[in-house]
This record gives structure tokens, sequence and C-alpha cells, in this order.
């Protein structure tokens, strides 16, 4: 996320260092290269151009702190620009209405259908919500089963007519059927074209007129840079959307869309999506994901996903294991699956201030537990509560069973009586996740 775009600003920021002070010519320098790096992120020529301005006027009339190097001054007003740039705070959506109804625009391909199914997922589970999905794409073929199939996995249910080819009609019956059953919150995916058309904007002016929505999101492709602001301004236009959801921010986005949206529609990214899966999506936070850019890291988002996934009760009787160093494989395979309900293990590291820079040109793979997830589950329920009866025998049968080498196994063995001795010093097991990192993956 950003990689690129970070790695210049760092470039361009670093012209600064040293210096004692802050002038209008190495102001200039650094912003000419903050320029070029936005620019090259397919940040919008004007924007760009009124960053740097607004950085430079910033810079050129700040009294330097004596604490502070201009190299530190200059990251604090970019950083405080950028922010500003994207919002400065979070928006969050409108759930007002009984049901609330949720209007899911935007371009064909953009991951409208599957935004409609993150979404409806991201309500239920955080909110507490009672979703309905309504499938209104009549034209795409695949569109109707794909929303289904999304409904299944999220248990959420689908509303769907095969029989009419009347996006407004469809529309209009879901709604009744949310009131009817109680559901709190309708969500409403719309058809998508491969470029904007009068017909389909007619037609999603007239989904909106008929079910006068509290909230329309226009899902965009972040991977699309410019293209992707320049179908916001025409989405606006007609629809005075409320909020932006930018899909594919994990992939090799250069940021442009990210950054220009908002300055020229004059509308919130609302949520971001960053993975496959359906739980991976989050809520846009400008002075986070400036950070981010910035490579100072996000440990609030970071702390934020592991309480999502942090039973108190569970952690208490874990503390009382570690306490009596009964701490086994169990316990330790059950803190891996926490980990891995926390997302994308890059994205994750890269929430830590310095680690995103480290990883740059390291691919940590979503399966990286992997072999030790198959060596421990080789083992014996009897192995796996009592580690110290895995002698020679049972290590090349747990070797042979989890595809690994007997070196791997003993390697995994060897770390976990390590770490089981460092956690039953520290206290009440506080810093386990640091300790679990260490754990070497066998290869």
């Amino acid at each position: 996320m950003f990689e690129n775009l970070s790695e210049r600003l760092e470039r361009s920021l670093k012209l600064l260092k040293g210096e004692g002070k802050i002038t209008e010519i190495n102001v200039a320098e650094t912003l000419k290269e903050v320029r070029r790096a936005l620019l090259d992120a397919d940040v919008n020529f004007k924007t760009a151009k009124t960053f740097t301005e607004t950085v430079k006027e910033k810079a050129l009339g700040q009294n330097v702190l004596s604490a502070l190097k201009p190299g530190q001054m200059m990251v604090k007003l970019v950083h405080d620009e950028l922010a500003e740039l994207m919002g400065r705070t979070n928006v969050d959506i409108n759930l007002k209405g009984s049901p609330a109804v949720i209007l899911m625009a935007g371009l064909q391909g953009s991951g409208k259908t599957t935004m409609s199914g993150k979404l409806a997922k991201l309500l239920k589970s955080k909110r507490g919500k009672n979703p309905l999905l309504a499938a209104c794409d009549v034209y795409r073929p695949a569109a109707i089963d794909q929303l289904k199939v999304l409904g299944e996995q999220i248990n959420v249910p689908v509303f769907a007519d095969l029989e009419s080819k009347d996006p407004v009609k469809i529309a209009l019956a879901a709604l009744k059927q949310a009131k009817l059953n109680g559901h709190d919150v309708l969500i409403v995916d719309t058809a998508g074209r491969l470029a904007i058309d009068e017909q389909m904007m007619k037609e999603i002016t007239n989904i909106k007129d008929a079910l006068n929505p509290s909230e329309i999101l226009f899902v965009v492709d972040s991977m699309t840079g410019q293209d992707a602001v320049n179908t916001a301004k025409e989405f606006n236009d007609r629809l005075n959307f409320d909020g932006v959801v930018l899909t594919k921010l994990d992939g090799d986005t250069r940021g442009g869309a990210a950054l220009s949206i908002r300055s020229v529609v004059n509308k919130p990214i609302k949520f971001v999506g960053t993975g496959e899966k359906l739980d991976a999506l989050d809520v846009f936070h400008p002075e986070r994901m400036a950070d981010r850019i910035l490579g100072m890291g996000d440990i609030v988002s970071l702390v934020e996903r592991a309480q999502e996934q942090y039973d108190v009760e569970e952690a208490r009787k874990l503390q009382k294991k570690i306490a009596k160093n009964q701490f086994n494989f169990n316990d330790f395979i059950s803190q891996i699956q926490q980990i891995k309900k926390m997302g994308n293990l890059k994205d994750l590291a890269s929430m830590i201030p310095g680690v995103g820079k480290a990883l740059k040109n390291i691919d940590i793979d979503d399966d990286a537990f992997k072999s030790i997830e198959a060596i421990i589950y080789s083992m014996t329920p009897l192995e796996r509560e009592n580690p110290e009866l895995i002698n020679g025998t049972r290590r090349k049968r747990i070797a042979d069973g989890s595809g690994t080498t007997i070196q791997d196994v003993n390697q995994l063995l060897k770390q976990f009586t390590e770490t089981k001795k460092m956690m039953k010093m520290m206290s009440g097991g506080k810093n386990m996740a640091r300790m679990m990192s260490n754990m070497k993956m066998p290869n």
C-alpha cells in the first residue's frame, strides 16, 4: 500500500537532513521532489500543486522549535497536509432510517458486488445490524449468483427477482421485504457498465429517487488512478453521493485516487478494501493513512484489529496456564488462528513503524504459518498437550505426516521450549505476540 509513494517522499524529505534551518531555497528543492513523487503516484495535477504550495507557505511561516530539525518539521508539515488532503478525520456511514438504505454505485469491475457483501458482514459483525442484500444488477449474468454466494458465506439473506428486468421494481420489492422481515439495513447492489453512459446514469438515478437512500456509496478501483477520480466526479455530478469506497488498496496501487478524490469531489473516503477476504474492509482514517504513507506505521489500527479477536475469558485461562508453565501446542495453535483472523500478514506488519520499509521486497504469504500448523496438526492430541513426550521416533512420524523434515520439527520444538520459558518469566504473558513473532517458519 503506497510503497512507491512512501519511498519517494522519504527520499524527498531527506534533502533537508543536516540543514541548520528552513530556507526558501531548501524548502523549494524539497517540495519540488515531493511534487514529483505525488505526480508519479498519479495524484491530480492541481491537487499536487495546491498541496506543495500550502506546505511551502506553512514551512516558511514557521518559527522552528529549537528541539526540532528542519527535516523533522517538514515531515510534520507534509504529514498534516496529507491528512488534510484526505479529509483529516474519518466520516461514519449514515444508518438512519427504518431500514437504512445504502445504495452502491460504480463502474463494472470496480468491485461493487463484493464490496456489498463485505459491508454487510462489517455491519452485521461489528455494528450488530441485521442487513438484507438486494440484487439489482439485471444485466451481468453472474451478478445475482455472485451476491447469493456472498450472502451464504456471511449468513446474510439476499433478495432477488429472476423474472424481473426492472431494477427499480426489484429495489422497491426488496425494501418492502426488508420492512416485513425486520431488517434494519438494506444494501442495494446496482449494475455497472464498462464506461459511463446515459442509460446507466438514468437507471441508478431512478433507483435513488425511488428509494431515497440514507447513504450513497461510490465504489471505485483504486488501481485506476486518475480515471477513478474522473469517474467519481461524473457520478457525483449526477448522484451527489455521500462517500467513497476504495477497493484493491492492497494491490500495486500508486495511491493517486486516495489522495485526489477528496479534493476533487469534496466527498469523504469512508471505507477501503484491503484484500480479497470478506473481512478485508477497513474504516478509512486520514490521519492513520498519512502515518502509513510516511512510514510511521499505524499502531492504533493494529491494536483495534487485535482487540476484535481478543477473548477476555480465554486470555485469563491462558494467563493462568502460562503462570503454571502449562502452555502447550493447543494454546499455541489457538494464538496462531487469532493472528490469522486479524488480516493480511504483510499489511499487519506494515502497521508497525519502520517494518513496512524493511519488508518492501519481501513477500509474506498469508500461509506463512502453514508449515508450523502442519507440524502441530501431525501430533497426536496427547503430544500437543504434553510436548515433552515427543522423542526421536515421534519426531520422525510427525515430520513424515506434515511433509517437513526432522530438522524442521526439532527447530519448532526447540523454539517452542525457549518461548515457553520466556513467557513464564514475563508478567502474565503480555508480550506473547512478540514472542510468537520470533518463531521462525520452517522452509
